[in-house]
């Protein structure tokens, strides 16, 4: 039997169909990749999925006692509550164990931290507790004391994630996770979700993420629902085969409907009950006729403004924020005509600020640049669309123009200029706040390539917008003769349009990488293997002893007060330092071929063990002095 069983579901929003007769299931061990274009309902069907909201019509029938968890796209928790009493539950024996385990480690409680070791002991937490380090630290979350209000969008989606892997749920409904994450969560991600035997149903816009992780693709077209079993490589073959058998089906019927159109009209009036099937059977082929593929296409002018030699130019170009380390410092770069670049590098890096200094929208803490006059800069950032509560979509375009010209020269009205860019007659005046997260990220798109910019800068372009949309803006990139410069984790849309990429390694100094992403990780996961054989062959030097003078040579000097007190604690402290050591040392377990993460624990242990020497020693010498 199916994990969960969806029967002819049907879901409206006002006089908008969703979708209708849905029909499927999801076996046990299916990773399965769910492709729809935007505002077709996807994040709704899995809020029903998940029992958060009800459909119109049809049923969601689950296994017994089956548990389903959502990661949705803007997750909701209590502001005032800790990350740690948010990602664990009380109410479950291991739950409570790592609540009290985390806080007293936290809190350097050593009678706390004794009992809770009892607690992990009794409740069997050690590999549940293994398994939340390696998901958190892969996460990057830190600090589980703070309070949820503290948070950002992103880290509130990392949280969320986080929550939903350590959950115990056998159907993990997934949309868009791969959002706010860094290219190198995302690899991780990939290797967790294959790595077990959860089942999935998701909903993302990473195509190398649909290919690397599902074996199964639902793709709703025309409010149908087709199933494709194999990963999203396998889904765009047949696909397409699907496409052009429609096509020869369409070109059959339309041959057949002139034959009958040409039957029809020799006919009396006064006709036989043999010819009338005949006629019936013209009235069917006449729909199908007239029926056609949809065009898929979204049509976007390729009109710019001129661009001149000069582009954008940095000097000497640094950034700092105030109490805070350099994001990046001597950043000289000449841009050029029809250059294409990619930024690429962890959360927080300084990507963002970097496009911002260079749009001139944030002034440098060091150096100048300087833009081209005849530059128009086209930015399309992470901020979103900004409109007026009510406002509808056709108010905000007549806004900019009453009229439009196209790349062949001839003017379009804004309704049809919404039209060529998939947002149908039915839905122009629609209220902005009521468009999906993708609908209104393509508007936000539609409205910043209207100023017909020279140079083009993307920041997380491909976020909620549907595979079909990705295709049409990259196959209008690769042919735009602008400038281009893209910030984004989606790893198949940066390999198709960069010809280089600047790379954030963690240091003041930008590299200058010639090549996608994807020839970049290849370059970076080699230099991490070399630097990985020859730290392990520095480790087997050999290592300097370290040489104890005599114990007679030692004075036997009595304890002071002072000395008498530090002898006491330092069982305590060595104890404490034991058990950092214990955690330290699975984290350098865990951190596997992660060559950056495994050199920062690796420090970590070093000093711990150091630390522990020093204390031990210590304590030596006092209690033979005793």
């Amino acid at each position: 039997m199916n994990l969960i069983n969806v029967e002819k579901l049907g879901k409206k929003f006002g006089d908008k169909v969703l979708f209708q007769e849905l029909s499927f299931g999801i076996e046990k061990g299916e990773r399965t990749g769910l492709i729809a274009p935007n505002g077709t309902g996807k994040s709704t069907l899995l809020k029903i999925l998940a029992g958060i909201e009800t459909p119109d019509s049809g049923q969601v029938t689950t296994k017994n006692n089956i548990q389903v968890a959502l990661l949705e796209q803007e997750p909701h928790f209590d502001p005032e509550a800790t990350l740690i009493n948010t990602l664990f539950s009380i109410e479950t024996p291991i739950g409570n164990a790592l609540i009290h385990y985390k806080s007293s480690l936290a809190n350097d409680d050593k009678d706390a931290l004794s009992h809770s070791f009892q607690l992990m002991e009794d409740a069997n937490a050690w590999d549940y507790e293994s398994q939340a380090e390696q998901v958190l630290s892969k996460l990057k979350i830190n600090n589980l004391n703070v309070q949820i209000k503290t948070l950002s969008g992103g880290q509130k989606r990392r949280l969320a994630l986080a929550k939903l892997l350590l959950s115990d749920a056998d159907l993990l409904l997934m949309d868009e996770p791969t959002n706010h994450l860094d290219i190198e969560m995302i690899e991780w991600l990939e290797k967790y979700l294959t790595g077990n035997n959860k089942s999935l149903l998701l909903i993302t816009h990473d195509r190398y993420f649909l290919d690397n992780v599902c074996n199964r693709i639902l793709e709703i077209d025309q409010h149908k629902l087709y199933f494709y079993q194999g990963n999203y490589n396998y889904f765009l073959e047949k696909r397409q085969e699907r496409y052009e058998q429609a096509a020869a089906s369409l070109a059959k019927n339309k041959n057949i409907f002139k034959r009958e159109l040409e039957w029809i009209r020799k006919q009396p009036k006064a006709r036989t009950t043999k010819s009338q099937s005949r006629i019936d059977a013209f009235d069917v082929l006449s729909e199908k006729a007239k029926s056609k593929i949809e065009e898929r296409q979204l049509a976007l002018g390729k009109s710019m403004r001129r661009l001149g030699n000069k582009v954008i130019e940095a000097h000497k170009l640094g950034m700092k924020f105030e109490g805070q380390e350099w994001l990046f410092r001597n950043f000289d770069y000449h841009f050029i005509p029809g250059e294409r670049v990619g930024i690429i590098g962890n959360n927080g890096s300084g990507k963002s600020t970097l496009i911002k200094t260079l749009c001139g929208y944030i002034k440098p803490s060091e150096g100048h640049i300087e833009i081209g006059e005849t530059i128009t800069i086209g930015y399309f950032g992470q901020e979103g669309l900004q409109w007026k509560q009510g406002q509808k979509i056709i108010d905000l375009v007549e806004a900019i123009a009453d009229t439009f010209t196209t790349d062949q020269g001839s003017t379009i009205t804004p309704a049809k200029l919404l039209e060529t860019f998939l947002f149908p007659s039915y839905t122009h005046y629609t209220p902005i706040e009521n468009l999906s997260g993708g609908e209104k990220r393509r508007l936000n798109l539609m409205l910043t390539l209207l100023k017909e910019p020279n140079l083009l800068i993307l920041d997380e372009p491909t976020n909620d917008l549907d595979l079909l949309t990705l295709n049409v803006l990259e196959d209008y990139l690769s042919v735009y003769p602008g400038t281009l410069i893209i910030i984004s984790h989606d790893r198949y849309f940066m390999d198709k349009l960069v010809d280089h990429v600047f790379v954030f390694e963690g240091t003041e100094t930008l590299k200058d990488f010639p090549g996608n992403y994807t020839q970049y990780r290849l370059w970076a996961k080699e230099k991490e293997k070399d630097l990985l054989q020859e730290k392990k062959s520095q480790e087997n030097l050999p290592k300097k002893q370290i040489i104890i003078p005599p114990k007679e040579i030692i004075p036997q000097v009595k304890l002071t007060y002072k000395e008498k007190l530090l002898l006491e604690q330092l069982p305590f402290q060595i104890q404490t330092k034991e058990e950092e050591k214990v955690l330290l040392t699975k984290a350098l377990a865990e951190a596997g071929n992660n060559y950056t993460e495994m050199e920062k624990v690796s420090e970590k242990l070093n000093k711990i063990i150091a630390e522990l020497n020093e204390l031990e020693l210590k304590w030596l010498e006092l209690s033979e002095r005793c």
